[in-house]
């Protein structure tokens, strides 16, 4: 039987450790409106397959009713070509997701809108962007990433003197 090893290469103890905290890296772990995760890499590789092929376009066009409403509706232009139909550009549509937001979250229509809900939550937000041809239903999650609430200027004097 090998013993497993961590990453210094120190022998691990087989099975779980005791107050072992488990990954270190979670959602819970990342701070700020920087941390952010990109799509591009799986969206290249998805169009890739779409013009080998290997995905027909009813499997990659499939884009919800109430996502391509918003996109025609609410969504924010682009330059971005539709990679599929090639007939528009594609729209950008952020959902923002947070404990006071409902299971449903929110459809956030601009910028000002998304800051006005970081600064009434007390809570981190999940903002999911969703890029959306409303000729073909085309979609994809381009980015996500979660934000820290605004705390006012000063809030943070009285917590730093308090």
């Amino acid at each position: 039987m090998t013993q497993r090893r961590d990453r210094s290469g120190s022998p691990k103890p087989n099975g779980p450790v005791i107050g072992d905290p488990g990954p270190a890296f979670g959602i819970g772990s990342i701070k700020g409106s920087n941390s952010q995760v990109d799509y591009r890499l799986a969206r290249r590789a998805l169009i890739s397959e779409y013009r080998r092929g290997r995905i027909s376009i009813n499997d990659i066009c499939d884009g919800h009713p109430e996502l391509i409403r918003a996109a025609r509706n609410v969504g924010e232009p682009t330059s971005i070509e539709c990679p599929v139909c090639a007939k528009v550009n594609v729209v950008l549509v952020s959902f923002v997701f947070g404990p006071r937001l409902g299971p449903s979250g929110r459809c956030v229509t601009s910028r000002a809108e998304f800051m006005a809900l970081r600064e009434r939550s007390p809570e981190p937000l999940t903002t999911y962007v969703v890029e959306a041809c409303p000729e073909c239903s085309w979609n994809h999650l381009t980015r996500t990433f979660v934000s820290t609430p605004i705390v006012p200027k000063m809030a943070r004097v009285q917590k730093r003197l308090g």
